[in-house]
């Protein structure tokens, strides 16, 4: 672990930290040793009571602005019987030998730590127990806690967690699957409202993120690559460059062409070729890159554009699919006897993520050995992918964790991480690569595009009889490019007796990758507003239809697939009740509401939207209303409510605004002035209604997205009579 930017050794930290009290060692997420067994292992330190009565606790995982920074030690402390004004959070290192896996991706921090982490707070309170009772000649299961505090309530005796983390050191840790947990009614700290840890900072401007870091000593770099994905360097004026006041060298990389291919197996799978430049200031290096003059070689990924994939996805779908991964029924035969159908094409564009942080990365190579501060999601494989292309082992290479400004998916790539190394080492003194806003919109790892093409029937008493999708993305044989995938149970499949899912795809040089929520941010779209369509043709309350369609089973499918429709069946009712869905009709003109649900990361959510559209085609959301099920406890509602909010309001702004368009094999947006966000004055009003059912907790960064794009798509159909069926929604598509 490291405090912030000091840039002080775990070892350092960790001599500290064992002088001053209590340090629990714990692994987690597949490490589980005994105390003992891992005693030759690094410590992996969760929780530290120092003299003073203030608790530290460690977070394991990334912060992306999730919140988990925050969460996760919210588990540890209920079950540690701490008062949450003694904790203190410092944010760890890298290092998967102690603390196992270490992410920020796919609402996965809650599920994967809601036991595990209140374990932890449960053995550091019994080390404290046996620690009093010890001390107290009497059994430690005459003791108990109150917050901060060993009690022994028969002879009325109290000693504080401080007194006693000294004397910790001669406990064994007890087995952590043999304590008992607290009951829910007991919770003084999980359930709470907590502000976000870091925010005193963020409103102060303190050094947090990594575009933050210095060193002794630091130059900055900018890395120039091609406009079209992977292409070699043909030539470079870097006497220009270097002929720039501060500019201390220019030099070439060769990098490998194939590093953002979805061939490569990972995304970000090594380092692109370019043309580096070091300087004592950032801003000297970008006027040394400008003086380049760079030549590119041909890449054959120039002739792609964005035409170029709708023209052949249009081609493709007349043709026969190149496979047929569901097929129940008869649906050629179904549609022929239904009583009315629907034909309709759905597409939606690359998206960046745009993180308010751009790409950055501080590198230090020293003596054959690389430390590295990086705002990364996902710290491991960029050790591997830096040990791997550096030619260095990975436990010469440190990686300190910096808090994220956005990540949205993007930093689960650690390709700015692996040029920064790699100019480091060449430059021979600690460098800071930052990439500038262009930089990041033109080289992202996009959220692919992709095209469906959409047959359904119902029959006379309004119920689905048949459901067709030729879907057509992007990738190779078999194989779906990076997040460009649809599995065989996307919904409605299995809610419908006749449903075929086709699927042909296209070669892309394009990088993808996922975005918050991801396949869902897309697919959600296109199954929930054709649902609408097929709502319409029956002639029924959309809302209705879609508790019909979800039939009356508790669950359908088999584990890992299965869905659980009654718990989708509560959000939708909840939802129409919140937003006075019965009420609709009396919505003056040019108004309308729209209803979307949709399953993803393990949340069911549902979300009406409110909007009114001008006769110039301009859309105003109002209001949205959002029922989600996420389990039985919502650990941080402060946490919760701006995870829900955030990602509807970031569904609407890609469906309202956002676009990347390839021409020639290069991303044409540059800059928020062509790929415009959201801005505060366009955004609703969002309320959120959490629907408590008997399982357990679940994430929340993701699966609030996906219906938010629906239910505005849908709204914008009760208002006006047109549908949306491809994005962004542009006032030309809606004028009067």
């Amino acid at each position: 672990m490291t405090h912030e930017m000091t840039g002080a050794s775990r070892r350092e930290i960790l001599k500290t930290a064992t002088a001053s009290g209590l340090v629990l060692s714990f692994a987690v997420a597949g490490k589980g040793q005994a105390q003992g067994a891992a005693a030759a292992q690094p410590i992996n330190a969760y929780v530290r009571v120092a003299p003073d009565g203030i608790v530290t606790i460690v977070n394991k995982n990334p912060e992306i602005g999730q919140g988990i920074k925050t969460m996760l030690p919210m588990l540890i402390a209920e079950e540690l019987d701490v008062s949450w004004d003694r904790v203190r959070i410092e944010q760890a290192d890298n290092d998967p030998q102690a603390y196992g896996r270490q992410f920020a991706g796919g609402s996965m921090a809650t599920p994967l730590h809601w036991e595990e982490l209140r374990r932890v707070g449960a053995v550091a309170r019994a080390m404290l127990i046996q620690a009093a009772a010890t001390a107290w000649n009497c059994p430690a299961g005459e003791c108990t806690t109150t917050p901060n505090t060993v009690v022994h309530a028969r002879t009325g005796r109290k000693a504080s967690y401080a007194s006693l983390a000294s004397q910790c050191a001669g406990v064994t840790a007890p087995d952590p699957k043999s304590l008992p947990l607290k009951d829910p009614k007991d919770y003084k700290i999980i359930g709470r409202a907590i502000p976000q840890y870091d925010t005193p900072k963020i409103v102060t401007g303190q050094p947090l993120f990594g575009i933050d870091v210095r060193r002794p000593g630091m130059l900055y770099a900018t890395y120039e690559k091609a406009p079209v994905f992977g292409a070699r360097v043909a030539s470079a004026d870097l006497a220009a460059a270097q002929g720039v006041k501060g500019v201390r060298k220019a030099f070439v990389v060769e990098g490998d062409p194939k590093a953002l291919h979805p061939a490569a197996g990972q995304i970000g799978a090594g380092l692109l070729p370019g043309v580096a430049v070091v300087a004592d200031t950032w801003w000297a290096a970008k006027k040394g890159r400008d003086r380049l003059a760079v030549k590119w070689q041909d890449h054959p990924t120039s002739q792609q554009s964005s035409e170029g994939f709708a023209a052949k996805a249009k081609e493709l779908a007349a043709g026969k699919p190149q496979r047929t991964p569901r097929n129940d029924g008869d649906v050629d035969a179904a549609l022929k006897g239904a009583a009315k159908t629907v034909e309709a094409a759905y597409s939606y564009p690359f998206l960046a993520h745009a993180p308010m942080e751009p790409q950055n990365c501080t590198a230090e190579w020293k003596d054959g050995k690389l430390e590295i501060w990086a705002p990364t999601q996902n710290p491991e494989p960029g050790r591997q992918l830096c040990a791997k292309t550096l030619g260095v082992k990975p436990e010469d290479i440190t990686i300190h964790m910096t808090r994220c400004g956005g990540g949205f998916g993007r930093r689960l790539a650690n390709d700015y991480m692996v040029e920064a190394a790699w100019i480091a080492r060449e430059a021979g003194a600690p460098v800071k690569l930052v990439w500038t806003r262009e930089d990041d919109m033109r080289h992202d790892i996009y959220r692919p595009a992709g095209f469906h093409f959409l047959r359904g029937g119902v029959d006379a008493q309004g119920n689905v009889v048949a459901f067709h999708d030729h879907f057509v993305s992007f990738g190779e044989g078999n194989g779906f490019a990076p997040s460009a995938g649809m599995g065989p149970t996307e919904f409605p499949a299995r809610f419908v007796p006749n449903c075929r899912i086709d699927v042909s795809v296209m070669p892309l040089g394009v990088p993808t990758g996922p975005l918050r929520a991801p396949g869902s941010n897309a697919l959600a779209f296109v199954m929930q507003s054709f649902i609408d369509e097929l709502a319409h043709v029956a002639g029924a309350d959309p809302l209705a239809f879609q508790i019909k369609l979800l039939g009356d089973k508790a669950v359908v499918g088999e584990p890992p697939a299965t869905y659980a429709a009654a718990r989708m069946r509560s959000v939708l009712q909840a939802v129409g009740e919140m937003s006075g869905w019965a009420n609709r009709g009396k919505l003056p003109k040019g108004e309308g509401m729209g209803v979307g649900c949709y399953y993803s990361h393990l949340g069911y959510f549902a979300q009406v939207a409110h909007v009114a559209v001008s006769p110039a085609g301009e859309v105003a959301v109002k209001k949205v209303w959002v029922a989600g099920d996420v389990g039985r406890q919502i650990i941080n509602p402060h946490g919760a409510l701006n995870q829900v909010q955030g990602s509807v309001l970031d569904g609407l702004s890609e469906a309202l605004h956002q676009e990347i368009t390839i021409v020639g094999g290069a991303t044409q947006q540059s800059n928020f002035h062509d790929y415009p966000l959201m801005r505060i004055n366009q955004a609703p009003q969002v309320e959120v209604k959490f629907v408590k059912t008997d399982f357990p907790p679940t994430g929340l960064g993701e699966p609030a997205l996906p219906p938010a794009i629906p239910a505005l798509t849908n709204a914008i159909f009760a208002a006006t009579g047109k549908r949306i069926r491809s994005l962004p929604i542009k006032p030309e598509m809606l004028k009067a």
